[in-house]
């Protein structure tokens, strides 16, 4: 089975279901999308790798693991997402130290948001993108549309299915000054509200 190269487009968020999140992952030499709906920590996680200028104060566990695997000279090579039962995405790490390689399951979530840590190529089949991607097109031009994508993605969310760049919030930072908004950035990232310290960077980005 052929290998499709995945890159991270970004994270959505229901404007309906409360804490649901979907990652999505676009073909690197095509226009189908993958939506993997993930969890709220795991979706924090992958903004901040997303997000350079986010950094913690302390390590998360994506970090840590991160930090273990520097310490012990072990290297993500790449992840495949290698599995598709009932909805639910199976992924390996495959892994590298002393020249031996090993493979790890673990969840696609996870699994993503060390692959972003250690810049690691993310891979999926072509048979999986084939049976889940999203593949959208106008009558005009083949490319999805901000609504049209927006309302598949609205769809997968609202099924129960666990296992959008940073979570969008609700709360409307336009009103503040740059200097409000770094300050407000600071302290955002002190408390460990990554969420809101993403949207604030987004709205710093925009100025």
């Amino acid at each position: 089975m052929s290998l499709v190269r995945l890159n991270i487009k970004g994270i959505s968020y229901s404007q309906t279901q409360n804490g649901a999140y979907a990652l999505i992952l676009s073909e690197v030499d095509g226009e189908r999308k993958l939506p993997i709906v993930i969890g709220a920590f795991e979706a924090q996680s992958i903004a901040i790798a997303l997000e350079k200028e986010i950094k913690p104060p302390r390590p998360l566990t994506h970090d840590l693991f991160k930090n273990f695997a520097d310490h012990f000279d072990i290297v993500v090579k790449q992840v495949i997402i290698h599995k598709l039962v009932d909805g639910v995405f199976y992924s390996s790490i495959i892994c590298e130290r002393d020249t031996i390689e090993e493979i790890i399951d673990a969840r696609t979530s996870d699994a993503i948001a060390l692959a972003l840590r250690f810049k690691a190529p993310i891979f999926t089949y072509k048979n999986i993108l084939d049976k889940a991607g999203i593949y959208l097109k106008t009558q005009k031009k083949k490319e999805a549309t901000t609504e049209q994508e927006e309302a598949v993605i609205e769809e997968l969310l609202a099924g129960d299915d666990k296992e959008s760049v940073a979570p969008k919030l609700s709360e409307d930072f336009s009103k503040f000054s740059l200097k409000e908004l770094n300050e407000m950035l600071d302290q955002a990232v002190a408390d460990e509200n990554y969420e809101k310290a993403a949207a604030i960077r987004d709205e710093i980005s925009k100025r």
